[in-house]
């Protein structure tokens, strides 16, 4: 049969409109993923893929920017099909598809969400789909968040430390501060870089009018300043006070641990007399292990400049630490565990493994127990177990009042207190009871929280995603109930630990810059004092240098230069800067030392008279005369030498080496019994001496001739 032109015409319109339709089916399957999230939720054998973020029922604040959705995504074929359903779970407030995860809603997507989806659930589904038309979905997931009324209503001061921890105890200029707040999408402003020296925690008053910060200043490890918040809050000697003026005279040292300023600014409380378990370690996420050891709670008085222990927490049998203020300044939260000795006279910041090896390599347990105290305008009182957060069987530590008083937030752990990979947080009345672990809590690491202003939301640190500690915002109602947190992604930088958050009580740009002007040539020295001691010499050497060039008469630097020098094997440079130590500080009796051991083998005559002005310039250092006595040894003068390894011994009576020396010098002179005692003391000190025994061998043999 023929078809005539009209005939023809209607088959082209009937083939045209199928096409059409087919197209059109085509084009609805492909442009509305929502029918292929519905086909892939309604089979329930489908394996189940877990959104990794945002966590199921976290609560976000209206100002914060929109999240990164990730979830696990190996394959590379099909795409995953994204639908977003707000409180009427039949049809879908927005469908996407994507290649691969993760996913971010655009900035006009998220603002829509957040005018729509406020009051109720918004349930983001995903299912992996093969390709279009004909769909096949092979895994699903999905994950609700919650949309809060609550503004944060502050902005957060925090610090970003590189990592591992050693080298930024070794180099302090690569730490970061920041200042701002959650509703921009950059992450907030460095206000203070590139400080050469120690600067550590840091807290506010609850106006947010005043800033207390720890810093090295001059040659004091235990400087804190106390300054004004404005837009550059300046630190210099007119607002650093030193936590080594509580009790100078008794001698005892002093850093100035978890300082924390009043609620009104009236006072500053903290840890004094202090001694921590300080170690670094290799692992990037879990690079030291620190925990106070020992240490008494002071006061110090901001308009009168002085300083009072705090009774009810100032037993030296104990170590008090880890101070937290009331809203009211009635009462003072703190840590408390019996007193520990540690193995070591070092004042030094970091320790060694074998000065703490009975906590790195024994595990040996420490565990606190928080204790409330009344401040009562700095007389104290009774100190008392806090109800819910001791007597547990474990350690706690870090409270933190809630802003209106009414809840404590803590941290617990097995042992210890910073850093601790099972730290977790919990929530208890302030008055005391059953404390709760905190939804909000992470898989690895909880610490370090802070409440903001309005006591609607805790910021904290975990590493539930990274080694490098990243910061967490959880939403806490009147009633203390938290939900899980939100991730403040865009306030960690690439490589970069952010620690000691902080909510301040004021705008974002209210802080713009924090200078020092306070870096004088102790500082230098004081910089260098790590990097000397973790083995980086030529930064231990270019700060010296430095602090030569702002003073050149600084005895230090130039006696630590000089030892840095040696190190590296420069003799004669070391020679010159020992000379120069002696120039600037005659009676400096470590450089007198040093110099003669430089100088022992091509000026033995200066060298005796070194070591002897070292002797009279300090009658109670043991090394001169020890050093003597050998270079008498090598003299053939047994006597003299003689003389001066049991001076040596008087002053360090287990000095193993000294016993060796002396039995040596005995043997050498003949006198049997007296290198035969020498020799067993170095023994009874030390059971594995080869020397000692060498020498008792000897004179067993000298016997039998």
């Amino acid at each position: 049969m023929k078809l005539d032109q009209r005939g023809k015409k209607r088959v082209i319109i009937v083939c045209s409109i199928i096409a059409a339709l087919v197209l059109a089916a085509v084009y609805r399957y492909a442009a509305d993923p929502a029918r292929l999230i519905d086909l892939s939720l309604s089979n329930a054998s489908l394996p189940q893929c877990d959104v990794g973020y945002p966590f199921d029922e976290s609560v976000f604040p209206p100002e914060i920017p929109a999240p990164e959705f990730m979830w696990p995504d190996k394959k590379t074929n099909g795409y995953w099909a994204i639908g977003i359903y707000l409180r009427d779970e039949r049809r879908p407030f927005y469908c996407t598809n994507i290649g691969r995860s993760p996913w971010r809603p655009t900035h006009e997507l998220w603002d829509r969400i957040k005018k729509t989806g406020l009051g109720g659930p918004i349930t983001f589904r995903i299912a992996r789909v093969a390709s279009l038309p004909f769909p096949h979905a092979t895994r699903r997931g999905l994950t609700r968040i919650f949309l809060s009324p609550d503004s944060v209503g502050a902005p957060i001061f925090y610090r970003e430390v590189n990592l591992p921890f050693a080298e930024a105890v070794k180099d302090p200029s690569k730490i970061r501060w920041r200042f701002g707040s959650i509703a921009s999408p950059a992450g907030p402003p460095v206000v203070l870089e590139n400080l050469p020296v120690c600067g550590n925690c840091h807290s506010f008053s609850n106006d947010g009018a005043m800033l207390g910060m720890d810093v090295d200043y001059a040659n004091d490890k235990g400087s804190y300043a106390v300054a004004k918040v404005e837009n550059e809050i300046v630190l210099d000697k007119n607002n650093i006070m030193t936590w080594m003026d509580f009790r100078r005279k008794d001698g005892r040292f002093t850093y100035g641990l978890l300082s924390r300023v009043s609620p009104t600014g009236r006072w500053v409380i903290s840890t004094v007399k202090d001694r921590s378990v300080f170690v670094p370690k290799p692992d990037i996420a879990f690079s030291q292990l620190f925990f106070p050891v020992k240490g008494v709670l002071a006061v110090y008085t901001r308009a009168s400049r002085s300083f009072a222990a705090l009774p009810g927490a100032d037993d030296p049998a104990f170590v008090q630490s880890n101070p937290a203020w009331s809203p009211d300044e009635k009462t003072v939260l703190f840590i408390r565990a019996k007193a520990y000795e540690l193995k070591t006279r070092d004042n030094g910041a970091l320790l060694s493994d074998e000065e703490c090896g009975e906590f790195t390599k024994g595990g040996k347990p420490f565990k606190y127990d928080i204790y409330t105290v009344p401040f009562n305008d700095g007389k104290g009182g009774a100190a008392r177990p806090f109800p819910g957060a001791s007597n547990n069987g474990v350690s706690n530590f870090f409270p933190a009042f809630s802003p209106d008083g009414k809840f404590v937030v803590f941290c617990r752990a097995e042992n210890y207190s910073l850093l601790q990979p099972d730290s977790r947080l919990y929530i208890v009345p302030a008055s005391g009871g059953q404390a709760r672990l905190m939804r909000c809590n992470r898989g690895r690491m909880n610490s370090w929280h802070s409440f903001s202003p309005n006591g609607r939301w805790l910021v904290f640190s975990s590493k539930e995603f990274s080694p490098y500690t990243q910061l967490f915002l959880a939403h806490v109602d009147a009633n203390g109930c938290d939900a899980p947190p939100v991730l403040l992604e865009h306030f960690t930088g690439p490589n970069r630990a952010a620690n000691i958050p902080e909510f301040v009580n004021t705008f974002s740009g209210k802080i713009r810059a924090i200078s020092e002007r306070f870096l004088d040539d102790f500082s230098f020295v004081r910089a260098a004092q790590e990097p000397l001691r973790l083995g980086d010499i030529p930064m231990a050497i270019s700060r010296y240098k430095t602090a030569l060039s702002i003073n050149p008469n600084n005895a230090a630097a130039h006696f630590n230069l000089a030892y840095a020098l040696e190190d590296q094997g420069d003799r004669i440079a070391a020679q010159e800067q020992y000379r120069l130590a002696i120039k600037a500080d005659s009676t400096l009796a470590q450089a007198y030392n040093n110099l003669a051991i430089l100088l022992s083998q091509e000026a033995d005559g200066e060298a005796k008279r070194l070591y002897e002005k070292a002797i009279s310039l300090q009658p109670g250092y043991a090394d001169p005369h020890f050093n003597l006595g050998a270079l008498l040894e090598q003299k053939k003068e047994y006597e003299d030498a003689a003389t001066h390894f049991m001076a040596a011994i008087r002053l360090k009576p287990s000095w193993v080496q000294a016993f060796e020396r002396l039995g040596d010098v005995r043997l050498k002179q003949r006198k049997m019994n007296l290198a035969q005692s020498a020799f067993m003391s170095a023994l009874a000190f030390d059971s594995s001496s080869e020397k000692a025994k060498t020498g008792l061998a000897e004179i067993q043999k000298q016997k039998k001739q």
